[in-house]
Protein backbone atom coordinates (compact mmCIF):
# COMPACT_ATOMS: atom_id res chain seq x y z
CA UNK A 1 0.00 0.00 0.00
CA UNK A 2 1.15 3.41 -0.56
CA UNK A 3 2.25 4.84 2.31
CA UNK A 4 2.34 8.70 1.50
CA UNK A 5 0.52 10.75 -1.83
CA UNK A 6 3.07 13.40 -0.43
CA UNK A 7 6.29 11.29 -0.58
CA UNK A 8 7.86 10.82 -3.89
CA UNK A 9 9.15 7.50 -3.30
CA UNK A 10 5.35 6.51 -2.74
CA UNK A 11 3.94 8.17 -5.14
CA UNK A 12 6.45 7.11 -8.18
CA UNK A 13 5.43 3.68 -6.88
CA UNK A 14 2.44 4.00 -7.08
CA UNK A 15 2.82 6.14 -10.81
CA UNK A 16 4.68 3.06 -12.13
CA UNK A 17 1.93 0.49 -10.46
CA UNK A 18 -0.96 2.97 -12.65
CA UNK A 19 1.48 2.69 -15.84
CA UNK A 20 1.86 -1.10 -15.14
CA UNK A 21 -2.21 -1.39 -16.28
CA UNK A 22 -3.07 -1.97 -19.60
CA UNK A 23 -6.67 -1.81 -21.51
CA UNK A 24 -5.94 -5.67 -21.40
CA UNK A 25 -6.09 -6.11 -17.34
CA UNK A 26 -8.35 -7.75 -16.13
CA UNK A 27 -10.18 -7.46 -12.14
CA UNK A 28 -9.48 -9.96 -9.71
CA UNK A 29 -12.67 -9.18 -8.02
CA UNK A 30 -15.62 -6.72 -9.12
CA UNK A 31 -17.73 -5.41 -12.34
CA UNK A 32 -15.64 -2.90 -13.39
CA UNK A 33 -13.26 -3.12 -16.43
CA UNK A 34 -9.95 -1.19 -16.64
CA UNK A 35 -10.82 2.23 -17.85
CA UNK A 36 -13.77 1.90 -15.85
CA UNK A 37 -11.88 1.34 -12.55
CA UNK A 38 -9.47 4.63 -13.39
CA UNK A 39 -12.21 6.84 -14.21
CA UNK A 40 -13.71 5.40 -10.63
CA UNK A 41 -10.56 6.31 -9.32
CA UNK A 42 -10.19 9.46 -10.60
CA UNK A 43 -13.80 10.64 -8.61
CA UNK A 44 -12.04 11.07 -5.46
CA UNK A 45 -9.79 13.77 -6.76
CA UNK A 46 -12.74 15.26 -8.81
CA UNK A 47 -14.28 15.88 -5.56
CA UNK A 48 -11.09 17.60 -3.87
CA UNK A 49 -10.19 19.91 -7.14
CA UNK A 50 -13.43 20.09 -9.53
CA UNK A 51 -16.84 21.27 -8.88
CA UNK A 52 -19.08 18.48 -11.24
CA UNK A 53 -20.36 16.84 -8.58
CA UNK A 54 -23.92 17.24 -6.61
CA UNK A 55 -22.78 18.07 -2.98
CA UNK A 56 -24.84 15.67 -0.57
CA UNK A 57 -27.46 18.44 1.15
CA UNK A 58 -27.12 19.02 5.30
CA UNK A 59 -28.97 15.96 6.50
CA UNK A 60 -27.04 13.41 4.04
CA UNK A 61 -23.72 15.37 5.00
CA UNK A 62 -24.13 14.32 8.27
CA UNK A 63 -25.03 10.92 7.94
CA UNK A 64 -22.02 10.59 5.48
CA UNK A 65 -20.18 11.97 8.31
CA UNK A 66 -21.45 9.76 11.13
CA UNK A 67 -21.84 6.33 9.49
CA UNK A 68 -18.97 6.51 6.79
CA UNK A 69 -16.30 9.04 7.09
CA UNK A 70 -14.07 6.66 9.12
CA UNK A 71 -14.53 4.06 6.93
CA UNK A 72 -13.11 6.11 4.19
CA UNK A 73 -10.70 7.87 5.86
CA UNK A 74 -9.39 5.15 8.40
CA UNK A 75 -6.58 3.13 8.49
CA UNK A 76 -9.25 -0.25 8.09
CA UNK A 77 -8.98 -1.78 4.26
CA UNK A 78 -11.39 -1.63 2.11
CA UNK A 79 -13.42 -4.86 1.94
CA UNK A 80 -13.70 -6.49 -1.44
CA UNK A 81 -17.50 -5.72 -3.97
CA UNK A 82 -17.85 -2.70 -0.92
CA UNK A 83 -20.87 -0.69 -1.79
CA UNK A 84 -20.19 2.96 -3.55
CA UNK A 85 -21.55 6.35 -3.38
CA UNK A 86 -23.70 7.14 -6.56
CA UNK A 87 -21.15 9.22 -8.29
CA UNK A 88 -18.18 6.64 -8.14
CA UNK A 89 -20.25 4.55 -10.10
CA UNK A 90 -19.45 3.96 -13.70
CA UNK A 91 -20.81 1.95 -16.17
CA UNK A 92 -20.81 3.40 -19.01
CA UNK A 93 -17.78 3.03 -21.49
CA UNK A 94 -14.46 4.55 -21.02
CA UNK A 95 -11.16 5.68 -22.57
CA UNK A 96 -8.25 4.12 -20.72
CA UNK A 97 -5.40 6.04 -21.82
CA UNK A 98 -7.39 9.07 -20.91
CA UNK A 99 -8.80 7.70 -17.51
CA UNK A 100 -4.92 6.90 -16.65
CA UNK A 101 -3.05 9.86 -18.17
CA UNK A 102 -5.60 11.80 -15.69
CA UNK A 103 -5.05 9.93 -12.62
CA UNK A 104 -0.87 10.57 -13.15
CA UNK A 105 -1.93 14.49 -13.69
CA UNK A 106 -4.03 13.91 -10.48
CA UNK A 107 -1.45 12.19 -8.04
CA UNK A 108 1.14 14.74 -9.50
CA UNK A 109 -0.87 17.97 -8.70
CA UNK A 110 -1.53 16.08 -4.88
CA UNK A 111 1.91 15.72 -4.44
CA UNK A 112 2.79 19.12 -5.92
CA UNK A 113 0.74 21.06 -3.21
CA UNK A 114 1.75 19.32 -0.21
CA UNK A 115 0.29 17.72 3.00
CA UNK A 116 -0.35 21.82 4.07
CA UNK A 117 -2.29 22.40 1.13
CA UNK A 118 -4.98 19.96 2.71
CA UNK A 119 -4.71 20.94 6.14
CA UNK A 120 -8.41 21.92 7.31
CA UNK A 121 -9.34 21.30 3.85
CA UNK A 122 -13.35 21.07 3.34
CA UNK A 123 -13.85 17.98 1.38
CA UNK A 124 -17.16 17.38 -0.11
CA UNK A 125 -18.85 14.57 1.43
CA UNK A 126 -17.24 14.51 5.00
CA UNK A 127 -16.21 18.17 5.72
CA UNK A 128 -13.25 19.45 7.27
CA UNK A 129 -10.28 16.83 6.85
CA UNK A 130 -6.65 16.97 8.24
CA UNK A 131 -3.76 16.19 5.76
CA UNK A 132 -3.09 12.91 7.52
CA UNK A 133 -7.16 11.95 6.56
CA UNK A 134 -6.55 13.59 2.92
CA UNK A 135 -3.70 11.20 2.37
CA UNK A 136 -5.35 8.13 3.74
CA UNK A 137 -8.74 8.82 1.36
CA UNK A 138 -6.66 9.18 -1.70
CA UNK A 139 -4.25 6.17 -0.99
CA UNK A 140 -5.88 4.03 0.61
CA UNK A 141 -8.77 4.07 -2.34
CA UNK A 142 -6.46 3.81 -4.92
CA UNK A 143 -4.37 1.14 -3.54
CA UNK A 144 -7.93 -0.65 -3.07
CA UNK A 145 -8.32 -0.63 -7.10
CA UNK A 146 -4.74 -1.25 -8.09
CA UNK A 147 -5.11 -4.39 -5.87
CA UNK A 148 -7.98 -5.48 -7.93
CA UNK A 149 -6.44 -5.41 -10.82
CA UNK A 150 -3.57 -7.31 -9.47
CA UNK A 151 -1.05 -4.21 -8.92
Amino acid sequence: MMTSIFNNSDLEKTIQRVKGLSPETKAIWGKMDVAQMLAHCNVTFEMAYEDIHPKPGAFKKVLLKMFVKKAVVGPKPYPKNSPTASQFKITSTKDFKKEQARLIDYLTKTYSLGADHFEGKDYHSFGTLTSKEWDMMFTKHLDHHLQQFGK
